[in-house]
């Protein structure tokens, strides 16, 4: 999926101050062990904040705060559905890259 502003492919075959950016901020939002976990929840699922919390065992508040950065990333988008926030993931990416590390992980 691509997002506005990001560049294609074929345009990416210089690492700029601009790209070495976005790689190193990817990078540091699958670094943290609560981002990881929420990110791969949201792979499997939309869900609420409360429905995140409830699941992972966090406060609210820690999860509002992790998905404030990861939306800032533009690697979770939300929906608005009255009252309530429903998160999802938004870079396919991103989230192939996290199944790699998964895989890589559990690999004998």
């Amino acid at each position: 999926m691509e997002h506005k502003g990001h560049r294609s492919p074929a345009t990416c075959d210089s690492l700029d101050e601009e790209t070495l950016f976005m790689v190193s901020q990817t990078f540091k939002a699958l670094s943290d062990p609560t981002r990881i976990r929420i990110l791969y929840l949201l792979s499997q699922k939309e869900c609420a904040v409360s429905e995140i919390a409830e699941e992972l065992g966090l406060l609210q508040s820690t999860v509002s705060h992790q998905l404030r950065f990861l939306k800032n990333l533009r690697l979770v988008k939300f929906r608005r559905a009255g009252t309530t926030l429903y998160y999802s993931h938004d870079d396919d990416h991103v989230m192939d890259l996290l199944r790699e590390a998964i895989h890589h992980a559990c690999h004998d």
